[in-house]
């Protein structure tokens, strides 16, 4: 917890008010600079998946693995949402967006992001389950909490020191 020390009640007065003008700013950066731990892990858990060429599947297989143009494509498509604020606090989202970069007969724009991201993650009928975000998330929850704190405590003293 950062620790202030003042003369005068003035200068508390300024102090309280300048937090507080700067209070969503600095509740925004935090949560930022936490999610970009995250997703630095995620791409990194993303680059680790084993790839191999596309091919047909017999008789009730599934893949265990992506091409490497579908690896490349979700760490690409891999971004943070905009920070809102809402009524329980400050919040985003990591996610995927977009399409793949091989349009097929059923997905003419491409393959989506988000569906191939949660067929690897959750498995499908012609997917093996291989949890690559919730290894990530499990991985880096505390450095993202330490992450936070520390922006957090920064940006305070940056504010009150103006």
């Amino acid at each position: 917890m950062a620790r202030v020390t003042v003369d005068g009640l003035a200068e508390i007065s300024k102090k309280i008010t300048a937090l507080g003008e700067a209070g969503d700013a600095i509740g925004k950066m935090a949560v930022y600079d936490g999610a970009d731990v995250i997703a630095d892990e995620i791409r990194k858990q993303i680059n680790m998946l084993p790839e191999d060429k596309d091919r047909y599947l017999v008789g009730g297989e599934q893949y265990n693995v992506v091409t490497p143009q579908d690896k490349q494509d979700l760490a690409n498509s891999l971004g943070i949402a905009r920070i809102e604020r809402t009524a329980k606090g400050i919040r985003t989202v990591i996610g995927f967006a977009g399409y793949g970069s091989r349009p097929t007969k059923k997905y003419p724009k491409g393959l989506p992001m988000a569906l191939l991201a949660r067929s690897i993650e959750s498995g499908s009928s012609v997917r093996a389950k291989r949890p690559f975000i919730r290894r990530a998330v499990n991985a880096k929850r505390k450095a993202a909490e330490q992450k936070m704190i520390e922006t957090g405590e920064r940006l305070i003293q940056q504010t009150l020191n103006e």
